[in-house]
């Protein structure tokens, strides 16, 4: 037991700080390829989160290929939480570029944002009638989408998961990250910078998302796990929910500023939530003395980061994700899927000062500049 327990720990902490390597500079979908990841075989625990499948699950260190050009255009349904940041900017980005190289038809169907789940359960039913050869989902709920995804099973449509977690068991596959290993990376990297400030204690608040989505879930747990084993007293004084449009989140910083700012270190955010920050921090003349860590990373995020208003990011390579789901939905298709695992971790990064130089953000963004394009279908 404490042998896989050990196996467990050092799975986990390769995955927060590999750096992918792939070739920068070039947009075509190859120069990408392979990616590195943890693929997870069962047993699994059933009903289960992605980072419950990293914790039960068969673990193998390895790179997922992108697959060749499809033989027919098949037509694949993405269901989107919104694309109102950068983060969803940039995972159509990676969708749409694969899907011009595989030679398949995509659309891309965003709710209003986290607080529509009624809207991205209604789009789950007129893709189903519309019979697509294939559904990926970025879940707004970790749960309540679970019926539509049993319901396009029993239909005979394969349902993939990108990003977003969920714990339901009729998905074909879910690409993610590990999204408890968000958290404990942000955490630590505050961790070990309070530490070459001289501090022995730390106030920090929170800024994650929206309540119920899987990967807010996860944010929060990995940082209050990376809080209670600090080598210094860690305080989380605050927690504050919100859909990550900036608007929302920036009245949420600045309502926690207001109550906390004098006695505050840090504010970890999620992609949407850490950049909304950083007006309210200048406003409470509080620049400098709460430093803003972001849970994910953008091309805004990174440009906040070489600026200094925002000092540290970790990287979930939402376009790496999105490469590797479209790739791995083209491939059941096909029928080229052998051995298939249930869940497909891309390896986290983290960008901060000290390597922004020298940082590959082509794997993990989209162009400067990139306007989303929602749908493609092939020449004939």
């Amino acid at each position: 037991m404490l042998r896989m327990r050990f196996s467990r720990l050092v799975v986990l902490c390769a995955l927060l700080f590999s750096v992918a390597a792939a070739s920068a500079g070039d947009l075509h979908a190859g120069k990408f390829d392979p990616i590195p990841v943890y693929s997870i075989y069962p047993p699994l625990k059933s009903n289960g989160s992605a980072d419950d499948a990293l914790a039960t699950g068969r673990v193998v260190d390895e790179t997922y290929p992108m697959a060749a050009p499809a033989h027919r255009s098949w037509r694949i349904a993405f269901l989107f939480p919104h694309v109102k940041d950068p983060y969803w900017i940039g995972c159509s980005y990676g969708l749409i570029t694969e899907a011009k190289r595989l030679g398949v038809a995509v659309d891309i169907f965003p709710a209003d944002g986290y607080d529509d789940l009624i809207g991205q359960l209604r789009k789950m039913d007129e893709v189903i009638a519309a019979k697509y050869d294939a559904i990926v989902i970025s879940p707004v709920s970790q749960t309540a989408n679970n019926p539509g995804i049993a319901k396009a099973r029993a239909r005979g449509i394969p349902v993939f998961e990108l990003a977003n977690d969920s714990t339901s068991d009729d998905l074909t596959l879910k690409v993610t990250t590990s999204l408890k290993g968000m958290g404990i990376e942000a955490a630590r990297w505050v961790i070990l910078d309070a530490q070459r400030r001289g501090l022995k204690e730390i106030n920090i608040a929170l800024l994650p998302g929206p309540a119920d989505a899987g990967w807010v879930k996860g944010e929060v747990e990995g940082t209050l796990e990376a809080a209670r084993h600090a080598p210094i007293k860690v305080n989380v004084v605050d927690i504050r929910y919100g859909d990550s449009d900036l608007i929302g989140q920036s009245q949420l910083a600045a309502k926690l500023l207001a109550e906390h700012g004098k006695k505050l270190d840090y504010i970890l955010g999620c992609s949407g939530c850490a950049p909304a920050a950083i007006l309210p921090v200048k406003v409470a003349g509080l620049t400098g003395k709460v430093r803003i860590v972001a849970y994910d990373l953008t091309r805004d995020i990174a440009e906040h980061v070489r600026r200094g208003e925002i000092y540290a990011a970790v990287d979930t390579k939402g376009v790496s994700q999105s490469r590797v789901v479209i790739n791995a939905a083209v491939s059941f298709l096909e029928g080229r899927t052998r051995n298939r695992p249930h869940t497909i971790l891309i390896k986290l990064g983290l960008v901060d000062r000290g390597n922004d130089a020298i940082y590959d953000y082509d794997v993990s963004t989209a162009p400067a500049g990139y306007t989303p394009v929602l749908s493609y279908t092939p020449e004939k």
